[in-house]
């Protein structure tokens, strides 16, 4: 890639990163600097700090419940003879 191009592109990646980071801040009250930072940071949030961003609601111990059914779909690959 040339010079010129690698610009546009991390011209393209800053504004992705801003506009994801005033969406984020936008609905949990934090500021588009502390979101921008944290991800940039490569931050990792666990259930209870995602939760006190704002991230999510609801915090369930269990993806489904106990006697649900659940059904795999798997591709697999035809054995050869």
């Amino acid at each position: 890639m040339e010079e010129k191009q690698l610009e546009e592109r991390l011209k393209g990646l800053r504004i992705d990163i801003e506009n994801i980071a005033k969406v984020i801040a936008a609905n949990t009250g934090k500021s588009t600097e502390e979101v921008t930072n944290a991800m940039l940071e490569r931050t990792t949030l666990n259930p209870e700090e995602a939760q006190s961003w704002g991230l999510v609601h609801e915090i369930k111990s269990q993806l489904f419940e106990a006697g649900s059914e659940v059904v795999s779909i798997q591709f697999q690959q035809p054995q050869k003879p």
